[in-house]
């Protein structure tokens, strides 16, 4: 990371300096996003906009504290990706249950009341990411955010206590979303608050009253399947409970196994069986005996001894989406400008089985927490929010077309092969599925399609491996000035920047000819966009990497741009230019054209928006300058 860009500071460098009028207790009159709730999808879109000192923002949550012990638990290697861009994914590795091989039983072929193993997979394909599957719980997410929160410059905390009542648009001046608040400690019980916002989100889950407020609704498929969840400590001589196990019994159910952080914690996802209107209160009223007596069952022939059940829990399998996640369509049908938005459980929900809820809600924080960003900063025009709802309500709708399939599988019992007309799934098919699947459950299966922040794949054989309108694939490289090996991607910090990543071409003078246009031209996107006397990279991060080995490139011949000069002292950037490692060379493991370049433009959430030749200046003006305010022209 850097610092003493500004002057020197002793401390903890993680901390910003507090901006003015940091913190603040009281609730204000006017704020310019009101974030309700504080899961998941609410504290990355909190921790996202803490990052903009300029922004006020404000979370209420109606818990009167953090969160102790939650629900999800699964943590997809391209959400430890995005925790990587808020300074997270090291505290996170460390403390998390690492996933890496998923074991499959079935009832064994001699005896089928007992189970046996009948296969063994990797978990995540080898080279999707730099980063491991994990688990930690979500109670322990949600901290990190906090702690990200806390340490910014607005020194942001939930405001607890409070709920939403009720959320009203009347389009009068600056803040046109009139939010009621009920306060609910007992101190102040029922005590009404009123905040006007410029935007408001609704992350308060699946019963959302924000969603009521803008007239949608969650649909989709009735919960028909009943599982029961809790984590254990407990004495077994199942030989994988240490690995994530998938097992089917003939008769008594089926069960997933996922270890917690810590050694020692066991989660079981119990199946309960189908749900109906006779049995569903039954069902409901489920205990943690009965679940262990369950999983005992289908564990035969080995032992199970719980020793302490930490949190149980029982849920339905259901599917459901709302048609939008904003207000951008008015109760008549007109179209406007959006103002309230919706996020995670209060538009999409689904079942535990494909791990993904927990982690499709923070990417649903991180897209809009940009967008938000730079409409209040005056970068962009609202128009850019449009493309929330229109890029995420698809994503959620892929999300829940692979879950209902997997949940299916996961609850449906084996086939017998003594009876092939009983019906039911074939344990082969099951871990067949699985590891078809590995790109959904490793968080990196979504893609953009093409719009306004996505180009056209007129040039994507310029880097076959770096995806248009997929996240950037990160791979190793050296740092030109000091020699350091590492990540290219993560280099990208969660601060609402562009990143322009330029593969040089194999004579170095399309690369110069582009940071010369980037740095002189009147038409060049970076002069035009740039607000007047900030660092030059203030809102495009231009990175370059080089082909040759770094101790066959000399410093000095490095463009000025690669070298830019920053803060109040003008000091020198050391750290934009890079070369390839011998051990991993990039262009090969990206398949980066060696001859013509190319220049990779990615988006603040970290999804490639667009690949053009080194030379297309046109076309990257063209590309940019709708999503961005131009600078007024000089007097």
């Amino acid at each position: 990371m850097q610092f003493h860009n500004d002057g020197f500071r002793v401390g903890d460098p993680t901390i910003e300096p507090a901006a003015d009028g940091a913190p603040r207790a009281d609730m204000p009159a006017t704020v310019d996003v009101l974030i309700a709730g504080s899961g998941p999808a609410g504290l990355v879109l909190a921790a996202q906009l803490s990052q903009f000192p300029s922004i006020t923002t404000r979370i209420v949550e109606r818990r009167s504290g953090p969160l102790l012990m939650g629900q999800a638990d699964g943590v997809a290697c391209r959400t430890v990706e995005m925790f990587n861009a808020f300074g997270l994914s090291e505290r996170l590795l460390r403390e998390a249950y690492w996933v890496n091989e998923t074991v499959f039983w079935r009832p064994d072929a001699n005896d089928r009341g007992a189970i046996g193993r009948t296969g063994r997979v990797q978990d995540t394909e080898t080279g999707i990411s730099e980063f491991p599957h994990v688990i930690v719980n979500q109670a322990r997410v949600q901290d990190y955010l906090l702690d990200v929160m806390r340490r910014s410059a607005q020194r942001l905390e939930p405001d607890y206590d409070l709920e939403v009542v009720e959320v009203q648009r009347d389009n009068e001046g600056e803040y046109p979303v009139r939010v009621t608040l009920r306060r609910t400690d007992a101190a102040r019980l029922d005590e009404v608050i009123v905040v006007r916002a410029r935007y408001v989100v609704g992350c308060d889950g699946s019963r959302s009253r924000v969603r009521t407020s803008i007239g949608q609704t969650l649909r989709g498929d009735a919960a028909n399947h009943a599982w029961g969840v809790m984590d254990v400590l407990a004495v077994t001589d199942f030989p994988d409970i240490r690995l994530k196990a998938a097992i089917q019994s003939a008769n008594q159910g089926n069960l997933l196994i996922i270890p917690r952080e810590g050694g020692y914690l066991v989660r079981f996802y119990v199946d309960l069986g189908e749900v109906t209107p006779e049995n569903r209160d039954t069902v409901k009223q489920v205990t943690a005996e009965r679940m262990i007596q369950t999983a005992q069952r289908i564990l035969h022939p080995y032992t199970l001894d719980v020793k302490e059940v930490a949190w149980f829990s029982v849920y339905e399998v259901g599917q459901r989406l709302t048609d939008r996640f904003d207000d951008a369509i008015a109760a008549d049908g007109t179209s406007r400008e959006p103002r309230v938005f919706i996020a995670g459980d209060a538009c999409h929900t689904h079942s535990a089985k494909a791990g993904q809820g927990m982690n499709v809600s923070m990417q649903d924080g991180f897209n809009l927490g940009w967008k938000l960003g730079a409409v209040l900063q005056g970068r962009s025009g609202a128009d850019l929010l449009r493309s929330y709802s229109d890029e995420r309500q698809p994503v959620a709708q892929e999300l829940i077309d692979f879950d209902k399939a997997w949940s299916a599988m996961m609850a449906a019992p084996p086939k017998d092969p003594n009876r092939p007309d009983a019906g039911g799934v074939d344990p082969a098919e099951l871990q067949a599925y699985f590891v078809r699947a590995g790109r959904y459950t490793a968080g990196v299966a979504t893609r953009y399609r093409p719009g306004a922040l996505t180009g056209e794949p007129t040039y994507q054989s310029l880097a076959t491996g770096i995806t248009i309108g997929t996240r950037f694939h990160s791979a190793p490289v050296v740092r030109l000035a000091d020699a350091k090996p590492m990540q290219l991607g993560h280099v990208a910090r969660a601060d609402g920047r562009w990143r322009l990543y330029a593969f040089s071409d194999a004579s170095g003078r399309a690369l110069h000819a582009l940071c010369d246009h980037l740095a002189r031209s009147p038409d060049s996107v970076l002069r035009l966009v740039t607000p007047e006397n900030a660092d030059v990279d203030s809102v495009f991060d231009l990175r370059a990497v080089l082909q040759q080995p770094h101790r066959e490139v000399r410093l000095e011949d490095v463009h000025a741009l690669l070298l830019p000069r920053k803060g109040r002292y003008g000091l020198i950037d050391y750290e934009k230019a890079f070369t390839s490692d011998a051990s991993a060379d990039i262009f090969t493991e990206r398949g980066i054209d060696r001859e013509r370049g190319a220049l990779v433009v990615v988006r603040p959430d970290q999804y490639v928006a667009h690949l053009l030749p080194l030379d297309a200046y046109a076309e990257l003006n063209a590309f940019l300058r709708p999503i961005f305010r131009t600078n007024p022209p000089s007097p």
